[in-house]
């Protein structure tokens, strides 16, 4: 980040500090021992792992008098699950859903209380028998209740609370809460009012507090030795080893952990309503079901934790008064500090004193004193980043704000998406954004992760060598980027297939309009010949479903759409129809200058539509084309094609699309006689059309061009369907296939299409 960047996001701390959004307090947060520093939600990583999960036997001390009465005077116990047993002893209480049904069980001479569906699941696991049921209430009925907790060494009730979180999904029902281990624990805590005991320190070894037996060990270290001193209690019910999706460390790949401490928060819920009313009503996401993602993120997300324990990165700019600690942020202090950035960068918070960077005088607000010690702590990597829309775009006079659009991966809607809508809101009271697109990963051409150790990763820098960058933009617009998206040298060598055969069908264009000048050539609309009027009338519609996809981001539609309109439409159809015209007639003729004028429209146009993608390509078409002296120097200085509606037709269209699928099976007879080497080229051939119905009068209509439609040497219509005649697709025309008379004329035929 440059110093202006820095200084800026000091600014974006202190709008949200003015407003009362910053605040210090003790929460259950992402903890990573490794790194031994605080992590955000996006900060995390999920992996595979294999844990313990351990049922235990809580000795039940208050029962709100559900007891049954034939489990009086028998031990009896509440039943609770966890993966985490290192986090048995901050445990402070039990969590119960209000609604679920919960069973008193007798099993050899005690009493276990657990939800009755999940009792044989639970006695499955345990190797025990669950069928003898004495008694059932509802999860409110238990409120309040009390066990011990389960460590001899603890002397520490255990409260039983309600909690709509609770699951049956796997364990007992009753969840086993520690405030100081978890978010929702947390929460509970807060709203019981519950001791918040966190015996972790920041390395994650359990202190003291968590009895002497286990001081000192790492806290998955200790899980064996907990497990099996509460064997030795005879509190420990059943375990079972599972494999779930585990937090880990994005930065060191380590499993992390939640631990309470003291950090910074932005209070979320201080402009929540305002982020999801600007998620729902001033961005476009793409794809839609974005919107619901983070909607869901945003509204059901705890305060955003943005203090680090880190020694690099941007500093908080808090101030803490060294006589009565509080701490000091105001606009003296945000500006002082600011400025100070903008001209040293973040280093100088650790290069100054406090009496260094605060301006002369300052005094703590509530006791008067003027000395001052700074936080050591640093922002979020996540804040940094979610600033730049008031850094980049606000501070760039080429660049608006809000963005046009943020693109990034699908990860970053709990990521960059979300931090710069946080920090937006929080200032602005609105998105810094009006478009969010988000896409797929990068994989293999099977679909798998590209892994240097598998090597099945693909360069770049190799693609470009190869085959030139616009096949990698060609790539690009080919994928439907809502999924994930793949790539090898295989797809590449099919795209580049693709990018010849767009580049061959503007080239041919060229090729033939080199002698055509269009100020004084052109053909009016109106005069030109039926297939020429055809065929500009395709690219306006092609100029319909390109525009849209471009306005929808929906790249890969008009990539298809293009493809298919210079492979079929163009090559295969109407440039090979042309051929006799453009070789055969004077060069000045009125057929010749009709056809070069619906060609140099439909380069004009279809080069300024690629444009954006085979960028190279279509600015160095653009240079070799004669263009009218009005024209700018560079293709990327046009206006967009406007559809031309006057060109569309709907009885033209139907008659010549007609006529060419009716080709297209004339053209497949003739390839089979080609092959049975009854003819040689087909302009070789003599064809007789026996037709009825639509076919005939299709075929009538254009009857005195046949031939040259046909690229034939002689064309004969017949009214009728003659037996022994080879049959086509189509149930009204059949086709006869003969050599031709005389010589063939080379002048059409030797030239090859792209």
């Amino acid at each position: 980040m440059t110093h202006d960047y820095e200084a800026v996001q000091i600014h974006v701390f202190g709008e949200m500090a003015k407003k009362g959004y910053i605040y210090k307090g003790k929460k259950a947060v992402y903890w990573c021992p490794h790194c031994e520093t605080a992590l955000a939600e996006a900060e995390i990583e999920y992996g595979e792992e294999k844990s313990p999960a351990i049922f235990v036997k809580m000795p039940l001390v208050k029962d709100n008098g559900m007891l049954p009465e034939a489990a009086q005077g028998k031990p009896a116990y509440i039943v609770i699950w966890t993966t985490t047993p290192w986090t048995m002893p901050a445990n402070v209480a039990i969590a119960l859903h209000p609604d679920f049904e919960y069973a008193w069980v007798e099993c050899e001479g005690e009493i276990l209380f657990m939800a009755k569906e999940m009792l044989e699941a639970v006695g499955k696991v345990c190797k025990k028998d669950l069928s003898n049921i004495i008694g059932t209430c509802k999860g409110k009925d238990m409120e309040y209740a009390e066990c011990r907790h389960p460590f001899e060494t603890i002397d520490r009730k255990s409260l039983v609370v309600l909690a709509d979180y609770v699951t049956l999904e796997a364990g007992t029902g009753c969840v086993h809460t520690a405030p100081g281990h978890g978010a929702d624990d947390f929460e509970t805590g807060v709203r019981y009012n519950l001791l918040i005991i966190c015996p972790v320190d920041g390395s994650g070894k359990l202190t003291a507090e968590a009895g002497a037996d286990f001081a000192g060990m790492f806290v998955f270290d200790a899980n064996v030795p907990i497990i099996k001193y509460l064997a030795g209690l005879n509190r420990l019910f059943g375990k079972e080893n599972i494999r779930h999706q585990y937090a880990h460390c994005w930065r060191c790949k380590n499993p992390i952990i939640y631990r309470a401490t003291e950090q910074w928060f932005a209070s979320v819920d201080g402009f929540r309503e305002e982020a999801l009313n600007a998620i729902a009503n001033d961005v476009q996401w793409i794809p839609s079901w974005g919107e619901a993602r983070i909607h869901n993120m945003v509204a059901d997300r705890h305060d955003w934790c943005i203090s680090r324990q880190r020694v690099w990165g941007v500093p908080i700019p808090i101030f803490y008064c060294e006589d009565c600690n509080e701490h000091l942020v105001n606009d003296d202090t945000i500006n002082a500090v600011a400025d100070l950035f903008a001209k040293e960068g973040s280093d100088a918070w650790w290069a100054h004193s406090a009496e260094e960077i605060l301006p002369q005088g300052t005094k703590c607000t509530k006791c008067g004193g003027t000395h001052f010690r700074k936080e050591s702590d640093i922002m979020d990597v996540w804040f940094d980043s979610g600033s730049s829309h008031a850094a980049v775009c606000k501070t760039r006079p080429e660049l608006a704000w809000p963005a046009d659009m943020y693109l990034e991966g699908s990860d970053q809607h709990r990521g960059w998406f979300q931090s710069s809508l946080l920090t937006s809101v929080a200032t602005e009271g609105k998105a810094p954004y009006r478009a969010v697109l988000t896409h797929g990963y990068v994989v293999d051409g099977e679909g798998r992760k590209m892994s240097k150790s598998v090597g099945n990763t693909v360069a770049p820098q190799e693609v470009i060598a190869q085959y030139g960058a616009d096949i990698i933009r060609l790539w690009a617009a080919s994928s439907d980027y809502k999924a994930d998206i793949r790539i090898s040298k295989e797809i590449l060598k099919q795209l580049s297939e693709v990018y010849r055969k767009i580049r061959n069908t503007i080239r041919y264009i060229l090729g033939n309009t080199n002698d055509f000048n269009y100020e004084t050539d052109k053909v009016e609309f109106k005069d030109m010949l039926e297939l020429d009027r055809w065929a500009l009338m395709h690219m306006q519609l092609l100029k319909k479903e390109v525009s849209a996809a471009y306005e929808s981001y929906d790249f890969h539609v008009l990539y298809h759409a293009i493809h298919n309109f210079c492979s079929v439409e163009m090559s295969s159809y109407y440039l090979d129809i042309l051929k006799d015209r453009l070789y055969a007639y004077k060069a000045d003729s009125f057929e010749r200058r009709s056809a070069q004028t619906a060609m140099y429209e439909i380069m004009l146009d279809l080069v300024v539509m690629i444009a954006p993608v085979l960028s190279f390509t279509m600015e160095e078409v653009w240079q070799f084309m004669k263009k009218p002296a009005s024209m700018p120097e560079s293709v990327f200085m046009m206006p967009w094609p406007e559809c031309k509606e006057e060109y569309i037709d709907e009885a033209l269209e139907s008659k010549w699309d007609n006529f060419i699928e009716i080709r297209s099976e004339i053209t497949r007879v003739l390839e089979g006689a080609r092959r049975a080497k009854t003819i040689g080229h087909s302009l070789d051939a003599k064809v007789e059309l026996h037709a009825t119905g639509e076919a005939l009068a299709i075929l009538r209509s254009v009857e005195g061009d046949l031939a040259t439609l046909l690229i034939v040497s002689q064309a004969k219509l017949v009214e009728g369907l003659a037996g022994g005649v080879e049959a086509t697709g189509r149930e009204d025309l059949k086709v006869t296939v003969q050599a031709a008379e005389g010589e063939k004329c080379n002048a059409a035929g030797s030239i090859a299409i792209p």
